[in-house]
């Protein structure tokens, strides 16, 4: 089990939220503590949101507590009758992340049985505020999270499974059963790929000067993305199709061989290039060479005549492995000039922390 960063987050802001409840003499800290717990979020952004939606909610529950009270008590079928209420009006004003907050502050105002209800009632908000404002302190200054690290070693990781598995499927060397389970595995990894994305999106630069650079790996981590899921598109229709592959004419075979290995390494080329570790522009231009489009087409037109007094599915499922190969490497070349773009702009510099590599 690894102990992560939102794990000791969670402590560390329960145990803040404590401390300034008593410290600030709450007769009742533990609400502080049940707060920071609701409280803590992925991002910082998150957060900052995260604080605005919660006074709202708790605001709700804590006015429709004091209503309630004051007009018909606080017997128990008037808690569950004002429960109610509070959720009809979060939802209304789409504040369904505040629900839970919302109806702890509700219940922790009306189950008082004191004179002054009042001022109990502010106290108890105040002292659920205080867990709010401590989770956000805690996301702020403690290990605040880093998810371009994240982001660039799960594509890294996806890619180069999905890359070894082309590579396998290309020469018919793999087990079957293990590539099927390995390819639910890499859907869940595409999706994990996808919530990293978001929440890098949704960190904040400080600075002016760094949302140009910020803005332009936006858009090249998107395209890795779209490039990853791609080549995993590749690697499906290859498993599905064998049979049409095997059955395909050997200088066909070879080539769709040769044309996805030389995909495959510049897909690789390109990762290692935007961050450094390769120059850009590559060295050695004129001797690379990678997805030839013509080749492959020119074979499978070639092919397709044999079949043209047919109504053979084999030939409509080899269109689909030679249009998902095309694609992919369409996809491998736009990406390839984005990073080029980039480095153009901000001279080979990708800062990716290796402590953050899983």
């Amino acid at each position: 089990m690894k102990l992560g960063a939102r794990i000791l987050k969670t402590g560390i802001a329960i145990v803040l939220s404590l401390y300034l409840s008593q410290l600030l003499h709450s007769p009742s800290p533990v609400f502080a503590g049940i707060a920071a717990i609701f409280a803590l979020q992925r991002t910082i952004y998150r957060s900052y949101l995260t604080i605005i939606e919660q006074i709202q909610g708790n605001i709700i529950g804590a006015l429709l507590a004091v209503i309630f009270v004051l007009l018909l008590g606080n017997h128990f079928i008037v808690i569950g009758l004002a429960a109610i209420i509070v959720i009809i009006i979060n939802l209304k004003f789409k504040l369904e992340n505040t629900i839970g907050l919302s109806l702890v502050t509700l219940v922790s105002i009306m189950e008082t049985q004191s004179g002054n209800f009042i001022q109990f009632a502010g106290i108890r908000f105040l002292t659920i505020m205080i867990g709010v404002f401590s989770a956000f302190i805690v996301n702020l200054l403690f290990m605040p999270p880093k998810y371009e690290n994240k982001l660039y070693f799960k594509i890294v990781s996806t890619t180069e499974e999905i890359i070894k598995w082309i590579r396998l499927s290309t020469r018919h060397d793999y087990d079957h059963n293990l590539l099927k389970t390995d390819i639910k595995k890499l859907k869940e990894s595409i999706n994990t790929m996808e919530q990293f994305y978001k929440m890098y999106k949704e960190e904040r630069s400080y600075l002016k000067k760094d949302l140009p650079e910020k803005s332009r790996k936006l858009v090249i981590y998107r395209q890795l993305n779209l490039t990853a899921k791609k080549a995993l598109d590749t690697l499906k229709k290859l498993h599905r199709f064998e049979n049409e592959l095997l059955q395909l004419p050997e200088k066909f075979k070879q080539s769709i061989q040769e044309q996805v290995d030389s995909l495959i390494y510049h897909h690789e080329q390109v990762l290692l290039r935007f961050i450094g570790k390769i120059p850009t522009p590559p060295p050695y231009t004129e001797d690379n060479v990678y997805l030839n489009k013509k080749e492959l087409f020119d074979f499978f037109l070639a092919h397709q005549i044999e079949f043209a007094e047919q109504n053979n599915p084999h030939l409509y499922h080899t269109m689909q492995i030679v249009a998902s190969i095309i694609d992919y490497g369409e996809q491998v070349e736009h990406l390839d000039t984005l990073i080029t773009s980039f480095h153009s702009f901000h001279n080979n510099e990708v800062s990716i922390d290796d402590k953050e590599k899983e």
